[in-house]
């Protein structure tokens, strides 16, 4: 979007009429797709109050999932978010780095439940009408029915949607769901430890090399995110 898209006004968290109005906005910059060779992430995060500081550190990493994915013929990113009482949001498809800041630092983490499952089916929506190929999903919670969300995974699978499921802390009950449907979409589940922002940021990059390059972006690197997540992923072919 550059300069010419959409700017959120300065000042202190934004309600949620201005944010309404920039996704809008940014929905309408970018609603043509990309032409090839260019990957396509889906970028979506719990907000709640208790993601704070993974949110923070979000802001903060975004640029160099970026960074890794130019160099592999560039990566169109849509972020997703849910917080407080059933709000869930999604923006427009942007390429570059600016665009994604300028709107996750208007928003504040609320208090409430999870939402994943309505992340889910706006995934399969994108995968139908965007060509989305990869989706990273960051939380440390699961308040919903499993079964609901592996059936909403293993149709992200048949969509050939792989989910990139990266736990914050190790909650035995959380690592099992989200490593059950990492399995049902074909993608990878990872573990960091709260606040270990440089071990999410190898992970994220790993993952925007993959969104713009596929699995033989992956081969050749030394880099420890990527090979933790080929680890993750096993021997599947992108």
């Amino acid at each position: 979007m550059g300069d010419r898209g959409p700017r959120l006004p300065v000042g202190s968290t934004s309600s949620h009429e201005e944010l309404d109005a920039f996704l809008k906005a940014a929905g309408k910059s970018v609603a043509t797709p990309a032409g090839g060779g260019r990957g396509r992430l889906a970028f979506a995060l719990d907000a709640t109050f208790s993601r704070q500081a993974t949110w923070s550190m979000a802001q903060e990493i975004q640029a160099e999932m970026f960074a890794a994915a130019m160099a592999l013929g560039g990566l169109d990113v849509q972020l997703i978010y849910y917080r407080g009482a059933r709000e869930c949001r999604a923006s427009g498809w942007v390429s570059e780095s600016a665009a994604l800041a300028r709107l996750m630092g208007r928003i504040s983490c609320e208090g409430g439940m999870t939402q994943i499952g309505r992340v889910l089916a706006h995934l399969a929506g994108e995968g139908e009408r965007a060509r989305l190929r990869a989706a990273v999903f960051v939380g440390d919670a699961v308040e919903e029915d499993p079964g609901a969300l592996y059936e909403a995974a293993g149709r992200l699978g048949v969509l050939g949607l792989k989910l990139f499921l990266f736990q914050e802390g190790r909650d035995p009950q959380v690592e099992r769901v989200f490593r059950e449907m990492a399995r049902l979409s074909g993608g990878a589940w990872c573990a960091f430890a709260p606040g270990a922002g440089d071990e999410l940021r190898a992970l994220l990059r790993a993952v925007a090399a993959y969104a713009a390059g596929g699995r033989q972006a992956l081969l050749g690197s030394r880099e420890g995110g990527a090979v933790r997540l080929l680890s993750a992923m096993g021997d599947r072919t992108p």
